[in-house]
């Protein structure tokens, strides 16, 4: 089938696999340029890995490390006339090139929040590996059910204590635009927590660590969002920002379980994700700070920003550098005085008119769709594509 992209919302309901794995090998040749970690993981689980940091975070060891990688995700599969999602396709790509590299690689389809899948992880890595000496928690997610009571907890991108009313951008319809949003009741906080706070994520480290199947002084690292003051009433000082301040307090926790420095939380750089995407205002900013950044050449995507991670602090001497709340800040250069004061200044006043001229909406656009596998150099997108693409270890 010929497949092109159909957007709908902050969504692209389509993906060309041919497109996802060019986008992947891009990735792979990134890290293969750098310098390899001599002091990298070598068993890797990722939670989450199909997309975005979670993907690149499969990517950074496996290519820059040798490491042999699990990876969890919640995708669809391609059907005869219809498209498996990127993630999907993202996935397949990766295990190919780990393959044809030698390297091991095996991923799990289905609710990560869930005790069946975390098990079925255990028996794997027990049954191939052994131990694994990293745990990546990279996982975004509307909603969960809790695996003991069944109960599903759904979250909400909205302020708390009070109406929130600023600038927006429709990316639809390439219009600035005003967004008020109510803010959230309690029940909302609390579901949001449930779902994107730390508590699966200590779920997961105590399940693997009651199997034996974590290595003597493993580490893990969850990711997180700060940003800019414009954005948090919305993010920070929102529903999301409480569920990442429990990460955050998940992580002490894991810390006093497991020995110091053991699990850290990991504050990224904002950029162009299927999750990014969703977040009311965070499309403006991020058009406003790629143009500021690619002008500064400070401009980094998922890859560069894990491979930052990775050469900077896991493979440093010494470890991890921690800002004064114990968090890896590799947002660090989108954070520069310099460039959030030019953003303050355009987005005082960006219109619909000017936004070409302030912003970077077309890299913006380009980005979003690159994540879809649409825009990619070297694809046919006229020539027929076959949707169906099994992935090598679940054949």
């Amino acid at each position: 089938m010929i497949i092109s992209p159909k957007i709908r919302g902050f969504i692209c309901t389509t993906a060309h696999p041919d497109g996802c794995a060019a986008h992947v090998q891009e990735q792979i040749d990134y890290v293969k340029s750098k310098p390899a970690l001599a002091h990298g993981p070598k068993k890797v689980l990722v939670i989450g890995s199909s997309t975005g940091y979670g993907l690149a975070s499969r990517i950074v060891p496996a290519f820059g490390a040798g490491a042999a990688t699990i990876g969890v995700f919640f995708e669809k599969e391609g059907e005869e006339k219809k498209t498996a999602s990127a993630g999907w396709y993202n996935s397949v790509a990766f295990e190919e090139a780990a393959t044809k590299e030698g390297l091991y690689a095996k991923s799990f389809n289905g609710d990560a929040f869930s005790n069946e899948v975390k098990q079925q992880v255990i028996d794997a890595i027990r049954a191939d590996l052994g131990q694994v000496d990293m745990v990546i928690y990279s996982l975004a997610s509307p909603r969960r059910t809790d695996p003991v009571t069944g109960e599903v907890y759904k979250s909400v991108l909205k302020p708390t204590g009070q109406t929130y009313t600023n600038k927006n951008l429709n990316t639809d319809k390439k219009e600035i635009t005003e967004v008020t949003i109510e803010p959230a009741n309690e029940d909302e906080i609390a579901q949001t927590v449930k779902v994107m706070g730390g508590e699966d994520w200590k779920l997961w480290i105590d399940a693997l660590s009651e199997a034996g199947v974590l290595a003597d002084g493993f580490k893990t690292v969850a990711y997180s969002y700060i940003g800019p003051e414009l954005t948090w009433a919305i993010y920070t000082d929102g529903t999301i920002g409480r569920a990442k301040v429990h990460l955050e307090e998940t992580a002490k926790e894991l810390n006093a379980s497991y020995g110091a420095s053991t699990a850290v939380v990991s504050v990224n750089k904002a950029l162009v994700t299927q999750a990014s995407s969703a977040i009311p205002v965070v499309p403006l900013y991020i058009s406003i700070l790629y143009k500021l950044m690619k002008a500064k050449g400070t401009h980094e995507g998922c890859i560069e920003q894990i491979q930052r991670l990775f050469a900077d602090h896991y493979d440093a001497p010494g470890g991890p550098k921690l800002d004064e709340k114990g968090r890896i800040r590799i947002d660090d250069w989108e954070m520069n005085p310099e460039i959030q004061a030019e953003v303050e200044k355009i987005w005082a006043t960006v219109s619909t008119e000017t936004i070409d001229e302030v912003s970077d909406f077309e890299g913006y656009q380009k980005e979003f769709y690159r994540l879809f596998g649409f825009g990619l150099k070297g694809i046919d997108y006229d020539a027929d594509a076959d949707p169906v693409r099994p992935m090598p270890s679940q054949a």
